[in-house]
């Protein structure tokens, strides 16, 4: 007798209507938790994160930035590392009269403040994305970063320098500035901390069906042991899966 798990399926992946934004964003729900980690990330079908041209866009989709925008929509904070943030080339936060009303509502700013965790601080300062975000951005940074740079860093963004920057740090640091809904969105080595930390309660995973190779992608060290994350949804849309996961504790 076969001790395997029973299969289910296949999806219905034709038929019914389109979900609207707002339906789209109600498939995100934020709970009411002191803190909330969302990892948020898109791969191919090879396991990549980006295309040959080093961009999460090449292997995005209409329907990946639907979901995108959504679950950043009632966010407090978008965290992402330094590479990320050089790769990216990440466009300024701004408010969505849209949401004005809501996000005043529970309490929340504008827009979303970006946050960029970096020990070099070695950051394109000359992004808009520094001067023309709704909320002005924070740096969590080390407290043995190089004085020229912190005064750099200064003047661009919030500056929060730690003596170890460590996941839980981070998290801490930004629930204290009541900013507890927290999207990190790469890179895969501050994905993999969190996640090996135990502080990702949600992985919202879009599957691209296309096939990049990975030499663009950055390897990440193995976790101590894998993290168990349970399916709560799968949507679709041009040809890929969204599908949101939340963490077994």
């Amino acid at each position: 007798m076969s001790d395997a798990e029973d299969v289910y399926g296949p999806l219905p992946l034709t038929g019914g209507d389109p979900l609207t934004g707002e339906e789209v964003a109600a498939a995100y729900p934020w709970p009411d938790a002191r803190v909330w980690v969302r990892a948020m990330m898109v791969t191919t079908l090879d396991g990549a994160a980006t295309g040959p041209d080093g961009l999460s866009g090449s292997v995005s989709s209409p329907a990946d930035q639907l979901v995108f925008n959504a679950v950043r929509r009632h966010a407090d904070a978008v965290l992402i590392g330094a590479g990320t943030m050089r790769a990216e080339q990440y466009t300024p936060m701004r408010a969505k009269p849209a949401d004005t009303a809501s996000r005043a509502a529970s309490g929340q700013a504008p827009a979303p403040v970006i946050v960029v965790v970096s020990a070099s601080l070695n950051l394109p300062w000359d992004l808009p994305v520094w001067r023309e975000s709704a909320v002005r951005p924070l740096v969590v940074t080390s407290t043995h970063a190089d004085r020229s740079q912190l005064a750099i860093a200064g003047e661009h963004a919030t500056v929060v320098a730690m003596d170890d920057i460590t996941p839980t740090a981070i998290v801490d640091a930004l629930v204290d500035r009541d900013l507890p809904r927290i999207v990190c969105e790469g890179g895969p080595r501050l994905l993999r901390d969190l996640v090996g930390a135990g502080l990702v309660d949600e992985a919202d995973i879009t599957v691209s069906p296309v096939f990049a190779g990975t030499a663009t992608s950055p390897p990440t060290p193995a976790l101590a042991q894998v993290n168990s994350f349970k399916l709560a949804h799968v949507l679709q849309g041009d040809g890929a899966l969204m599908m949101r996961y939340l963490a077994v504790r």
